[in-house]
C-alpha cells in the first residue's frame, strides 16, 4: 500500500500537486480553511488548467476536510506524509495541527514560499521535516476547486520541483517525495536544499513585493527600465547576504546569481546581460503574463508574506552587519499598502531615492 497523505493549505501550489497525486490513485485528504473550496473538492474536484499546451481536466470528488472537520482524521489510519502548503505566517499552526495525526514514522514536507524548515522542527523536531521547493511554477487558485497554471508544464526546460532534507543525505522518504511532486511535473532530489531555499527566496523578493506594491503583473515590471533596476538591486543585496552566511547558490532565473549580484551593483556589462535576459523572457508569448502570489494577495486584500520574503533577508543580514536598504524599503512600502495607508502603484518605486 502506498502513504496517506495529507495536503494542509489547498491553495495554489498544494492543490496543483495534490491534484495530480490524487490523478495518479494516491491515497491523499485534502484540508483547508476556505469552506466553498473545501465543497467544491468534495462535490466536483479539483479543475487544473494552464495557459498554453495542456488540455483542462478535472479530477474526480476528492476527501477533503474544513480545518474545523481535522479531528476527523483520528477515525481513520494515520498519516505518512503531510504536505504543509500554507502562508508562512500560518506555519507554525498549521504543523501544530497536523503533527498529532502523523504516524510513528510520519514526516511533514515545507511544499512553500521561503524558508520555514525551522519553524517546523521547532513543533515535530528536526527528524520530521523534508524540504521542497516550487521553482517558477506560477500558479494561482482561481475560483474554488480551480487552480490556473500561467504557463505550461515546464517539462526538461526547467525543473520545478527541488527535494532534499536538510541534512543534504539522499533518503528513501526523500525519493517518495520526489516520485510525488514528478506526478505534477519535472523534479530533482537536491543535496542543497538551504541554497535551493536561498536561490528561491531571492527569485521570490525580486517579484513578489514589486508586483504588491506597484499592482503590476510581472511583464509589466521587467519592461520598465527603472523597476527592473530595481529587481536587480533587491536580488543582488539577498545574494551577498546568502553568500556571507555560507549558502551555495544555484541559478536564479536561469541566471548566474553573480551577474544578478553585480548587475545590481551597476556593472555595466552585468547590467546588460541581465536586461537583455530578463526582457527576452518578458517577451515570449505568454512570458510574465501573471501575477506573482503576494500580488494576488494584495488584489484579494489577504495578508502578505513580505515580513518572510523581502523582511526576512533583511533580518538576516542585520545579523551580520550587511546593509540591504532597497530590501528594506520595499519591506516598508508594501506593509503600507498592505495597511491602506498607500495605494499600490509604481511610483512608489520610481520615487525612490536610494544610495
Amino acid at each position: 500500500m502506498g502513504p496517506r497523505i495529507a495536503v494542509v493549505g489547498t491553495g495554489a501550489v498544494g492543490g496543483y500537486a495534490g491534484a495530480h497525486m490524487a490523478q495518479a490513485g494516491e491515497d491523499i485528504t485534502f484540508v483547508d480553511f476556505w469552506p466553498e473550496n473545501v465543497e467544491a473538492m468534495r462535490s466536483k474536484g479539483m479543475k487544473i488548467s494552464h495557459i498554453q499546451d495542456v488540455p483542462e481536466w478535472s479530477t474526480d470528488p476528492l476527501k477533503a476536510l474544513h480545518i474545523t472537520e481535522l479531528q476527523n482524521l483520528s477515525k481513520h489510519d494515520p498519516i505518512d506524509i503531510a504536505f504543509v502548503c500554507v502562508k508562512s505566517y500560518d506555519t507554525a499552526w498549521a504543523t501544530t495541527m497536523i503533527q498529532q495525526y502523523l504516524a510513528p514514522g510520519g514526516f511533514i514536507v515545507s511544499l512553500q514560499n521561503c524558508i520555514n524548515e525551522e519553524t517546523i522542527a521547532g513543533v515535530v523536531g528536526w527528524g520530521r521535516v523534508v524540504g521542497s521547493i516550487a521553482s517558477s511554477i506560477t500558479v494561482d487558485i482561481c475560483e474554488p476547486g480551480h487552480v490556473r497554471r500561467a504557463s505550461g508544464k515546464k517539462g526538461e526546460g526547467h525543473t520545478v520541483f527541488r527535494v532534499g532534507e536538510v541534512h543534504g543525505r539522499v533518503t528513501d522518504r526523500v525519493k517518495e517525495v520526489h516520485r510525488l511532486v514528478a506526478l505534477s511535473d519535472s523534479a530533482k532530489i537536491t543535496d542543497n536544499l538551504w541554497g535551493e531555499r536561498w536561490s528561491k527566496l531571492v527569485t521570490n523578493a525580486m517579484a513578489n513585493g514589486m508586483s504588491a506594491s506597484t499592482g503590476l503583473i510581472s511583464k509589466d515590471i521587467l519592461t520598465n527600465d527603472v523597476l527592473r533596476g530595481f529587481g536587480a538591486r533587491l536580488g543582488s543585496e539577498a545574494i551577498r547576504v546568502g553568500q556571507a552566511l555560507g549558502y551555495q547558490l544555484e541559478e536564479i532565473h536561469h541566471i548566474d546569481p553573480e551577474i544578478i549580484a553585480r548587475a545590481g551593483e551597476g556593472d555595466a556589462k552585468a547590467t546588460a546581460e541581465y536586461d537583455a535576459h530578463r526582457l527576452e523572457e518578458a517577451n515570449k508569448p505568454g512570458g510574465g503574463a501573471h501575477r506573482p502570489s503576494m500580488g494576488q494577495d494584495m488584489v484579494k486584500g489577504r495578508r502578505t508574506e513580505i515580513q518572510f520574503l523581502n523582511g526576512f533577508i533583511v533580518g538576516k543580514a542585520q545579523e551580520i552587519g550587511i546593509d540591504t536598504p532597497a530590501n528594506a524599503a520595499l519591506t516598508d512600502i508594501v506593509t503600507r499598502v498592505e495597511k491602506g495607508e498607500l495605494e499600490a502603484s509604481p511610483q512608489h518605486i520610481l520615487d525612490l531615492r536610494l544610495n
